[in-house]
């Protein structure tokens, strides 16, 4: 550099600075708020995992790729993961590469935090070049990285099919403003440094464009005007980036943490909760995912429009939409950000005051550990086994017949597992149930507790507590007893059977494979279109407080057309509600896995 600069200011960067300012005091403001508002054990939990080194080891890789790079978006689809990657990750080393910059070759200047961002204004100003022509390469590389992010987002905008989107979100007033400053931001920046390039520097972006104004506005180019607009334009985002869908940037850098510390909602609106509202993006990815939106008019009621209601605090709107999910866990897998759906509609369910008593007393515990015997394997039916009653005597069957010595639970169906009261937000219930259900198992001795259901499966998994108490599903325990060969099955390869994941099972504990093990040593397994973490819910979900039979008939329907993609000869399913709700439309049959392998062993 020729001539060193005596100045370091210009009145353009006052509305830069001033949001600026003005975002992060908001962001220290929410950060502040929400660790108020953490219980003390999570509050110290979490600032414990902030200095642990595993965790926070984890927290800068899960950041890094998931704020900048958005792999789960790039899994999703490669044009969605490309669009978003590119302007996060781009804007990123943007900000990077000006920093370098100012290091390399004006270290005075790096007290003014502005300075990086408008570099080649103030090189521009002291008409001085920068001999950095990588620096320079880096810079224009990265800015049409952006600018290609952007022209995608337009794009995605008026033809959301082309990123395998059928539906997106209808943009409130305020996200329309932040959308639009957003998309003119880098536009505004390539022109700011296209007409400063002939003087401070640029390279085959800048300075092509910087030769091709100056043909038609001459070599005195009033460059002034262009970097009080790119300044004016990243005001007005900052200022209205927290009240807008963009508050998702900062917000999922705090949730990530959060959520690796292991913290759960505990309140339905503040602390953690208030995290994972400010975290969603607003994309809209959970529309097209959700069940429910196979009907136009149940499109509004997805986890996008939850969070947007629940920052607007429209009460009504909100009560309708949590009641109405049906808590199958597909807009959590499909989130970007992995904000987790029905944990926040159970939390809104809890915030309602509800009389309700548990079934249970003293004297039916007594009732029911008289009739539990020694068995190695407590079979645990559930209420839902008890109304399909060919599945218990199904896995009662297949006990019998590997020789297992076994008990069951509840014979005469009087006991439930507690997860329906807790998916209604009925936690007190809830807990008095699984305190009596624990009472029953552990004086009954079993080392093994047997599910049919996938609904009590993971109540059982995730509420209880049964030290030295093997929790299986029945599609896990079938696979290691054929797997040990204490079951003889006659395989019919022409039998061709489509498995359903049930959401409770796939989605809510990650059993996948297990299932599919089992059906395959029976006969010829055949793969719905949408399957294991993308597969639809059945309808009948326990989860849904109001949806409408009629709704739900819609749900089941679309399910069943997504099963019988590859022409089955029946579908096997491993829940009996699912097996239940599925029996009352398909014309093919519908068996649980249990009724399989009954019928093909021996």
């Amino acid at each position: 550099m020729t001539e060193r600069l005596v100045t370091g200011f210009h009145p353009f960067v006052i509305p830069f600075v001033a949001g600026m300012f003005f975002v992060l005091g908001y962001c220290l403001y929410g950060l502040v708020r929400i660790l108020v508002e953490l219980p003390n054990k999570d509050r110290q939990k979490f600032l414990l995992s902030l200095i642990t080194p595993k965790t926070a080891w984890k927290n800068i890789k899960d950041i890094f790729l998931n704020c900048l790079i958005h792999v789960k978006l790039w899994k999703r689809n490669k044009v969605l993961g490309f669009m978003h990657s590119s302007i996060a990750f781009g804007w990123f080393m943007l900000i990077l590469l000006g920093h370098i910059e100012v290091m390399l070759f004006l270290p005075e200047r790096t007290r003014f935090f502005y300075y990086p961002i408008f570099f080649n204004f103030f090189v521009a100003e002291g008409e001085s070049t920068i001999q950095g022509a990588v620096l320079f390469f880096l810079m224009d590389f990265f800015l049409l990285l952006v600018l290609c992010g952007i022209a995608l987002a337009m794009i995605k905008r008026f033809a959301s099919l082309w990123f395998g989107m059928r539906r997106t979100t209808n943009p409130s007033f305020l996200d329309t403003i932040g959308l639009y400053a957003l998309w003119a931001i880098f536009p505004l920046r390539l022109l700011s440094e296209s007409f400063t390039a002939h003087i401070s520097g640029g390279s085959f972006l800048t300075i092509p464009m910087n030769w091709l104004f100056r043909q038609f506005l001459g070599n005195d180019l009033n460059f002034l005007p262009t970097w009080w607009a790119y300044s004016i334009v990243l005001g007005i985002f900052m200022f209205i980036l927290p009240f807008t869908r963009y508050m998702h940037i900062p917000a999922e850098m705090l949730l990530i943490p959060l959520r690796n510390a292991g913290i759960r909602i505990v309140h339905p609106r503040k602390g953690f909760a208030r995290v994972q509202v400010y975290s969603c993006p607003g994309c809209g990815v959970c529309i097209d995912a959700c069940p429910m939106s196979v009907k136009k008019e149940n499109q509004k009621d997805c986890t996008v429009y939850l969070n947007r209601q629940i920052r607007r605090g429209n009460e009504k709107r909100i009560e309708e939409i949590s009641d109405k999910c049906l808590m199958c866990g597909k807009c959590t897998t499909v989130c970007q950000v992995q904000v987790d759906g029905p944990q926040i509609r159970q939390a809104q369910r809890a915030m309602r005051s509800y009389s309700i008593n548990p079934h249970y007393s003293k004297v039916s515990v007594d009732e029911h550990l008289s009739n539990i015997g020694n068995g190695k394997v407590l079979y645990f039916a559930g209420c839902m086994t008890h109304l399909t009653p060919g599945i218990r005597k199904s896995v009662a069957n297949i006990l019998d017949k590997a020789g297992i010595t076994w008990t069951m639970m509840d014979p005469d169906g009087g006991l439930c597992c507690g997860r329906p009261m807790l998916l209604a937000g009925r936690k007190e219930p809830a807990r008095e149930m699984i305190r009596i259900n624990t009472e029953i198992i552990r004086a009954s001795g079993c080392s093994i507790l047997l599910l049919s259901c996938p609904i009590c499966y993971r109540v059982f998994k995730e509420n209880y507590n049964l030290p030295g108490v093997l929790v299986m599903h029945h599609s896990v325990y079938f696979d290691k007893l054929i797997k040990a060969g204490k079951l003889n099955i006659e395989k019919n390869d022409s039998y061709r059977l489509a498995y359903h994941d049930p959401c409770e099972l796939g989605r809510g504990c990650n059993i996948y494979d297990e299932p599919r093990a089992v059906v395959a040593a029976a006969g010829t397994l055949v793969e719905a279109k949408a399957n294991r973490e993308a597969s639809i819910c059945c309808g009948g979900s326990l989860g849904s407080l109001s949806l409408s039979y009629e709704k739900r008939r819609d749900i089941t329907l679309n399910s069943i057309k997504n099963l019988r993609n590859d022409n089955p000869d029946a579908i096997v399913t491993a829940c009996p509600l699912c097996q239940s709700t599925f029996s009352n439309y398909s014309e093919i049959p519908v068996l649980d896995l249990a009724q399989v392998i009954d019928k093909e062993s021996n």
